[in-house]
């Protein structure tokens, strides 16, 4: 006896994901020949290491770290 066609698994075409701008380029402004930093540097780990910007808050991905934005 065939076996039915599944219709959960048919071949659709996947969706393509949006590419992201990362790399250092977000993580510095070039502003009139001087460079910042746009994320703050961990306080434990030191310069070198910068925090991931949330909603709320700046997190370490090295040690964990955690500051909370003032209100």
């Amino acid at each position: 006896m065939p076996k039915p066609a599944n219709t959960k698994t048919e071949n659709k075409p996947k969706e393509k994901a949006k590419k992201k701008i990362g790399g250092v380029s977000i993580l510095y402004k070039v502003e009139n020949d001087k460079v910042t930093r746009s994320r703050p540097t961990c306080e434990r780990c030191g310069p070198g290491y910068f925090m991931a910007d949330h909603e709320s808050r700046y997190t370490c991905g090295h040690c964990g770290f955690t500051r909370y934005r003032q209100k």
